[in-house]
C-alpha cells in the first residue's frame, strides 16, 4: 500500500521504516477493532462504493487513539485491478466528549428524567441517531404479540417502508410481529442483532436500513418491553465498540420503557378520575356558544382540584362556573366534585348569585375539611344580555368585545369558599353586547413561578383581544399553547350572540280565594288570545292551568304564581308554590278514587311535564307544542 507521511504519523510509525505492508498497520490497531478494519480494507469484502470507520490503534502511553477512515472501492479495470483509495484523520478530538462510556451515561441520565413513553423515545434518539450517523430509529412497544410504534424519527411516513405506510394508525403505525418473522425471532432471543448491506430481508425491514439495519430487542425484567430499529442508508460498519455500545443502550431503554409505560398508565388514571368529575359535555345554550378545557399537570401524578360548570337556569338564564380547590391530591379532586355538584344544586334551586356563592361557603365550613376553594360565578340572562357576576378569592373574568377590544373586568370579591364564616359576596353587573366573549380561567393559565398574576392576566386579554371568536373551540386551544403545565388549568368560554326571537311572558299572583282557578283561567285565555294562539292549544292549556292551580292552592301553603312563556312555538305553564314537596303520579287509579287524576290529564295533553326545585319551594310546569 501506499501511505504518506501524515498517515504514518497517526499509526506512530517512522516514514523511513515502513515496509508499505498493510499487516504492518494492522499490527497497531486494537484487536477487538481488527474484524470490523479488515472488512473494509480487504477489497474481496467490499462492493463498489464509499466506506467510512472508526477504529482505535494502540499508543505507547495513555488510552488508543481513534482514528477514521474513509475510503472508496474503484472497480477493476482492463489493466489494473480493483483499488480502495481513501483518507484517514484523527478522531479523538471528536470523539473526546462522547466516548461509548459518556454515551451510555448521558442516555442513562436521559432516561432517568423520562417520564413517559414518548420522552424515552427522544432520548434515544437524541443519544443514538446523530452519534451513529444512522439516517432513521424507531422505537415500539409490544403490546399483545403487536409492535406499536411510539417514535419515529424522522416523523415523515414518506421516510419508511411501503408496508409501514399501509399500516399507519393516526399518528404512529402498528403491525402484528408475525408480520416480520426476522424481527420476531431477535425477539425472542432477546439479543441485539445487525444486518450489514445487502442483507435478505422481508421489506418491512429491508427498508428500514438499506445500508444496515440495527434491531434492538428491549428487555425489561422477565418480559420484553418493545423493540428499538436503527437504520442507514448507506453502507455502515458496526466496530465491536458499537456493538456493545447498542447492547447497553437497549437494556437501558427496556427499563425506562416499562417504566414509562407505568407511568402513562397511571396518569392515564388521574386523568379519567379527573374528568369523571368534569361536566361529559356541556349544554347547548339559547342565544350563545359555550366550550371549555381542561388540562392536568404533568408535574407527578397528582389529581387537581380545578373545575368548570354550565349550568342552564329558568328564564333562559346561564350560569358560568369556575373553580379551583386547594391542593393535588385525591381529597381535593373529591371536594371539587362535592363543591360543583352544591353550587349547580344551589343555582338550579333559583337563588341569585350572592346567595349561591355564600352557601357554597356555608357548606365548605360545614364540612370541616381544611381546605379552602376560590370560585367565580357568573349568571347570564341571553334574554337582555345583562350578568352579575361574584368572585371568591377567584381570578377576574375577561370580556372580549364586539369591536375586537379585551378588558379584565374588575369585579367586586369575597374571600375565598371555607375561609370566613359570615363571609359577603358582592354582586358586579356586567353588560353584553351580542359578539362578546366572556372567559373565565383558573390560575394554571396565569400564574406560574416566572409570572405574575398581573402579568398573565394582561397576556390573556391580549391573546383574547387577537382571537377570531367566530371559532370558540379554537380561540380556546390557542389561548392553551404554551401554557405552563406545573398546575391544572381550566378554561370557560362563553360567546354571547343574543336570542333571535324574545320569548313573550306573562305572570299573576293566584290569591286564596274561592274562585283563585276561575281567575287563573281567564287570565290565561286573554294571555293566549293575544298571542294568537291556535284555540286546540287555549283549550288544552286552560285544562293544565286549572290543574296545577287547583293543586298548589289545596296541597300547599303560601303563595302561589302563575308564569306563561312562549318561544320558538313551545308554549310553557308553571305553576310555583310554597311546598318542596313535588307531586306523584299515581301508579293506577280505581273507579272509586276521588283525586290523584289531575297529574295524569296534565301528562296526557301536554308535550312534556316536570318540577323543579325553587327557592323555598318548587315550580310544576308543563310544554305544549304550539304548532308552526
Amino acid at each position: 500500500m501506499e501511505a504518506g507521511a501524515e498517515l504514518l504519523r497517526l499509526f506512530g510509525i517512522a516514514p523511513d521504516s515502513f515496509d508499505g505492508r498493510v499487516e504492518t498497520l494492522l499490527a497497531r490497531t486494537v484487536p477487538e477493532d481488527l474484524p470490523a478494519l479488515m472488512s473494509v480494507v480487504e477489497a474481496d469484502h467490499m462492493t463498489i462504493g464509499e466506506r467510512e470507520l472508526e477504529f482505535r490503534i494502540l499508543q505507547p502511553a495513555g488510552p488508543p487513539r481513534w482514528l477514521r477512515l474513509r475510503g472508496r472501492l474503484l472497480p477493476r479495470g482492463e489493466d489494473c485491478p480493483a483499488r480502495l483509495v481513501g483518507t484517514v484523520v484523527d478522531a479523538s478530538t471528536l470523539r473526546s466528549d462522547r466516548t461509548d462510556v459518556a454515551r451510555v451515561q448521558r442516555l442513562a441520565a436521559s432516561l432517568a428524567t423520562a417520564g413517559t413513553v414518548k420522552d424515552v423515545g427522544r432520548a434515544v434518539v437524541a443519544a443514538l441517531r446523530k452519534p451513529l450517523q444512522a439516517d432513521r430509529i424507531a422505537l415500539a412497544e409490544l403490546e399483545n404479540d403487536r409492535l406499536v410504534v411510539t417514535v419515529l424519527d424522522p416523523p415523515e411516513p414518506e421516510a419508511w417502508p411501503e408496508v409501514w405506510r399501509s399500516e399507519w394508525r393516526t399518528e404512529w403505525p402498528d403491525a402484528p410481529v408475525r408480520a416480520m418473522p426476522t424481527l420476531a425471532s431477535a425477539l425472542r432471543a432477546g439479543r441485539a442483532r445487525i444486518w450489514p448491506a445487502g442483507s435478505a430481508l422481508e421489506p418491512a425491514l429491508g427498508e428500514v436500513g438499506p445500508g444496515g439495519l440495527a434491531v434492538l430487542p428491549l428487555p425489561a425484567g422477565s418480559r420484553m418491553a418493545g423493540a428499538c430499529l436503527i437504520g442507514w442508508d448507506r453502507p455502515h460498519h458496526f466496530p465491536p465498540d458499537e456493538r456493545a455500545l447498542l447492547t447497553a443502550c437497549a437494556a437501558l431503554t427496556g427499563q425506562a420503557l416499562l417504566r414509562a409505560h407505568a407511568f402513562d398508565a397511571e396518569h392515564e388514571l388521574v386523568g379519567m378520575l379527573q374528568r369523571t368529575l368534569l361536566p361529559r359535555r356541556l349544554p347547548r345554550l339559547p342565544g350563545g356558544t359555550a366550550v371549555a378545557r381542561y388540562l392536568p399537570t404533568t408535574a407527578g401524578l397528582e389529581v387537581g382540584g380545578d373545575w368548570y360548570d354550565v349550568i342552564p337556569l329558568a328564564d333562559h338564564h346561564v350560569a358560568l362556573v369556575i373553580g379551583d380547590v386547594q391542593g393535588h391530591n385525591a381529597g381535593a379532586a373529591t371536594l371539587m366534585g362535592q363543591m360543583r355538584t352544591a353550587l349547580r344544586a344551589y343555582a338550579v334551586e333559583g337563588h341569585p348569585p350572592d346567595v349561591v356563592v355564600a352557601h357554597a361557603n356555608r357548606l365548605l365550613l360545614d364540612m370541616e375539611t381544611g381546605l379552602f376553594a376560590t370560585c367565580g360565578y357568573v349568571d347570564v340572562d341571553m334574554e337582555q344580555g345583562t350578568a352579575w357576576c361574584v368572585r371568591a378569592g377567584h381570578p377576574h373574568p375577561v370580556l372580549r368585545h364586539p369591536d375586537g377590544t379585551a378588558e379584565i373586568v374588575r369585579c367586586e370579591g369575597g374571600p375565598p369558599l371555607g375561609v370566613l364564616d359570615r363571609a359577603e359576596y358582592p354582586m358586579t353587573p356586567l353588560r353584553l353586547l351580542p359578539g362578546t366573549v366572556i372567559a373565565l380561567t383558573t390560575d394554571g393559565l396565569v400564574e406560574s413561578p416566572g409570572l405574575d398574576l398581573d402579568t398573565g392576566m394582561d397576556r390573556l386579554a391580549r391573546e383574547l383581544a387577537a382571537a377570531d371568536p367566530g371559532h370558540l373551540g379554537l380561540v380556546a386551544d390557542a389561548l392553551l399553547t404554551g401554557a405552563q403545565r406545573d398546575d391544572d388549568v381550566a378554561l370557560l368560554l362563553m360567546r354571547y350572540d343574543g336570542m333571535a326571537v324574545r320569548p313573550l311572558r306573562e305572570s299573576w299572583t293566584v290569591w286564596r280565594v274561592p274562585e283563585a282557578a276561575r281567575h287563573a283561567r281567564r287570565f290565561t285565555r286573554r294571555t293566549l288570545r293575544a298571542w294568537q294562539l291556535p284555540r286546540d292549544t287555549v283549550d288544552a292549556a286552560l285544562l293544565v292551568v286549572s290543574e296545577l292551580v287547583t293543586n298548589a292552592l289545596v296541597h300547599t301553603g303560601g303563595q302561589v304564581r302563575l308564569d306563561l312563556n312562549l318561544a320558538n312555538h313551545r308554549l310553557r305553564l308553571a305553576v310555583t308554590d310554597c311546598s318542596p314537596r313535588s307531586p306523584v303520579k299515581p301508579a293506577g287509579i280505581g273507579w272509586e278514587a276521588t283525586g290523584g287524576r289531575g297529574i295524569l290529564l296534565v301528562e296526557a295533553v301536554s308535550a312534556a311535564w316536570g318540577t323543579v326545585p325553587v327557592s323555598g319551594g318548587k315550580q310544576v310546569w308543563a310544554e305544549l307544542v304550539t304548532g308552526g
